[in-house]
């Protein structure tokens, strides 16, 4: 099993403050998102989306039921099938983003996506590790995926584009040290 409870619930933490970099694994992939709109709304934006998975990863009990989606924000819920998406032109253009790249017909459900998270379930390929402005328009995504180059994604790449990603490269696998620099902003 990739995911322990140790495990998701230091991704949360994650989620909540930046890891201290001694702490990062011996590689880590990295995702570049040119951003539609602010860089700084964008990461808030991919982090709650994140973070709210997570919170139910270490609490919930994933079973055949519904899984309560009260933590995530509307536009999420919304982009993922469950109402209209008119007024969030970000998450709109985001899932059509997404869907071109993907070549899938039709986006993620809000309940498909969550179970994911399942810690039980090993078809999320990564943890997160965080999100770094490196231009007035990009960010980069840092996720830990054991040091392979070729890992389950779609997951990730659909919170990305809908959270307001114009574009969205990578997985490319880094040493940690890349990481550290753009963090420390050298």
């Amino acid at each position: 099993m990739i995911h322990s409870e140790e495990s998701v619930a230091a991704e949360r933490e994650r989620t909540r403050m930046r890891p201290a970099i001694e702490s990062a694994p011996p590689a880590l992939a990295e995702f570049t998102v040119d951003v539609i709109g602010s860089t700084a709304e964008y990461a808030e934006r991919v982090l709650h989306v994140v973070a709210a998975a997570l919170d139910l990863a270490c609490t919930a009990e994933f079973d055949d039921e519904d899984l309560p989606t009260d933590g995530f924000p509307d536009w999420f819920a919304r982009v993922s099938g469950q109402g209209e998406i008119a007024d969030q032109e970000f998450a709109r253009d985001g899932r059509t983003a997404f869907l071109t790249r993907s070549g899938k017909a039709k986006p993620w459900s809000l309940q498909n996506w969550i179970y994911r998270f399942d810690p039980d379930e090993e078809s999320r390929g990564w943890e997160f590790w965080d999100v770094v402005q490196v231009g007035p328009a990009e960010v980069r995504v840092w996720v830990d995926s054991w040091g392979e180059s070729f890992f389950g994604s779609l997951d990730l790449l659909w919170v990305l584009y809908t959270a307001g990603a114009a574009r969205v490269e990578g997985p490319t696998v880094q040493g940690p040290d890349v990481w550290a620099a753009e963090v420390s902003g050298r």
